[in-house]
């Protein structure tokens, strides 16, 4: 079903809107068919033509920045771009003169405005729009749309009215976003993501995609009606009406989540002072005495806005408020640390997810509770466990501050030449040995080591004799110079053992 269009000309005539054309007077016949929030630098994959793009310019550090970001626009073929500049109030001149070089209307956003707030109004105007031809149909979709305003637990309920059988909004990780209740959820979610073509019936349920354009189908929304209505209208319908709410509740957390990437790179730059840091994260809606987690979250190809989304789906589950931002090739969180066992939550959420994921990996890393003045050293523990995780196995790993031992998360700070250099500079004669002769020297004392050099358990696991191991142990001794009697000797070899590629 194809979504009626609105002209950008008509978005300025909306009083309540106040928008501000700065750029493209000769361009305002485009049409707009949908909107797409977006902080992104190049957002041009997730983009198919015709968008309204919203942005409050988060991506913007230097004027360059400016071209790179309305060049992939014009590629795209979006409709215009509605911007904001919270913090200077005045939009980058750059910004202007690329708009009107790549020829992309500007439309300038009153800061005091929020993106929902426009976000609702064109998303009405829309489904208005869509609603025109319904014919026979028209009476059951205004009913819809009356109740969009309502919230998606009103909108759901409507639709379950309208439609006679029970709905139900999930989440790809098994959560349940609106509606009645479901057995056996996973089993859905797995159906769902297995499918070669949607909408699918499984279970004696229809499920419908709930997403944005250009998305994957891995942070879809899942619509699930009770029976076969996979060529109903209205449960079309109902699906795109929720997709657009969907789209209003995504623009108010990315006006939630402004605060957090100056927040973070604050924390990570040390620049803040505890008081500055105790304003920030009370003027973010935390409890400036209470204790915070952090999370972070990466994937194994790098996917940037696929660690966003996911992280966002674990923190809307785990977490009543949040704070997410995407800081190089990581995305974190800042959450409270009242949430319970939230690393066992985000292992069941993640879990859910694996059907859909391929080759790619997701890896969590969760801090330990700290306070404000703690965050900078959460962020990097969370960091680090999340680096741990890579050696650890299976598609999506959780690994929290509280289940690393001490030597795991010292080492996970250093600099991979680094531990390169110190395990060649203290294994490399029996590395090299192992390397002549075909031995494995190396293995016997992680062995030996790991038993805390118990000679009879390590035989044992080795399935040698005893005296076999000790003329091991004396080899090793002998091409490294040492003397593995000193506890100073074992633990420094036992740390280089650690900080190898075969570490577990």
């Amino acid at each position: 079903m194809e979504v009626n269009a609105v002209e950008v000309r008509a978005l300025l005539g909306m009083p309540e809107l106040r928008l501000r054309l700065r750029s493209g007077d000769e361009l305002l016949d485009r049409p707009v068919t949908r909107l797409y929030g977006t902080e992104l630098p190049d957002p041009a994959r997730y983009l198919s033509g015709g968008e309204l793009v919203l942005s409050g310019l988060l991506w913007h550090r230097e004027p360059e920045d400016c071209e790179v970001f309305v060049s992939s626009l014009a590629h795209a073929g979006v409709a215009a771009l509605a911007a904001s500049e919270a913090e200077s109030r005045e939009l980058p001149p750059a910004l202007l003169e690329a708009c009107a070089r790549h020829h992309v209307p500007l439309l300038e956003v009153p800061v005091d405005l929020s993106f929902a707030t426009i976000t609702e109004r064109v998303v009405l105007e829309l489904a208005a729009e869509r609603m025109s031809d319904a014919g026979t149909m028209l009476g059951r979709h205004r009913r819809l749309l009356t109740v969009v305003s309502d919230g998606l637990p009103a909108l759901v309920e409507a639709g379950a009215e309208e439609l006679g059988a029970s709905c139900s909004v999930l989440s790809t990780t098994g959560r349940l976003v609106a509606g009645a209740e479901v057995d056996l959820p996973a089993a859905l979610v797995r159906d769902f993501l297995r499918a070669d073509r949607l909408p699918k019936v499984v279970r004696g349920t229809t499920l419908l995609p709930v997403a944005e354009r250009g998305g994957s189908r891995l942070t879809n929304w899942i619509l699930a009606v009770a029976g076969d209505l996979s060529h109903d209208e209205v449960a079309a319908e109902l699906a795109s009406l929720v997709a657009l709410e969907r789209s209003r509740i995504a623009q108010g957390r990315a006006i939630e989540n402004r605060a957090a990437g100056p927040l973070l790179r604050l924390v990570l730059d040390g620049s803040a002072g505890p008081g500055e840091l105790r304003s920030r994260v009370s003027a973010a809606g935390f409890d400036p005495d209470a204790p915070l987690r952090v999370l972070a979250l990466s994937t194994s190809d790098r996917r940037i806005d696929l660690a966003a989304a996911v992280l966002e789906e674990l923190v809307a589950w785990t977490a009543p408020r949040a704070l997410v931002a995407t800081i190089g090739s990581e995305v974190y969180a800042v959450i409270s640390a009242d949430v319970e066992h939230p690393a066992d939550t985000a292992r069941k959420a993640l879990r859910a997810l694996e059907p859909g994921l391929d080759s790619t990996r997701l890896l969590v890393g969760i801090s330990s509770p700290v306070g404000v003045a703690g965050l900078r050293g959460a962020v990097e523990e969370a960091s680090h466990a999340r680096r741990l995780g890579v050696a650890r196995t299976g598609r999506t790993c959780v690994v929290a501050g509280e289940e690393i031992a001490l030597h795991q998360l010292l080492l996970a700070g250093v600099p991979e030449e680094l531990r390169a250099s110190v395990r060649a500079r203290l294994l490399g004669a029996v590395l090299d040995y192992d390397a002549e002769h075909g031995t494995d020297l190396v293995g016997t004392l992680r062995v030996f080591l790991d038993d805390s050099g118990s000679w009879t358990t390590a035989a044992a696991k080795l399935h040698v004799h005893v005296n076999t191991l000790r003329y091991r142990i004396g080899r090793v001794e002998e091409l490294l110079g040492v003397d593995l009697g000193h506890f100073a000797t074992r633990v420094d070899l036992y740390l280089a053992l650690q900080a190898g590629p075969s570490a577990p």
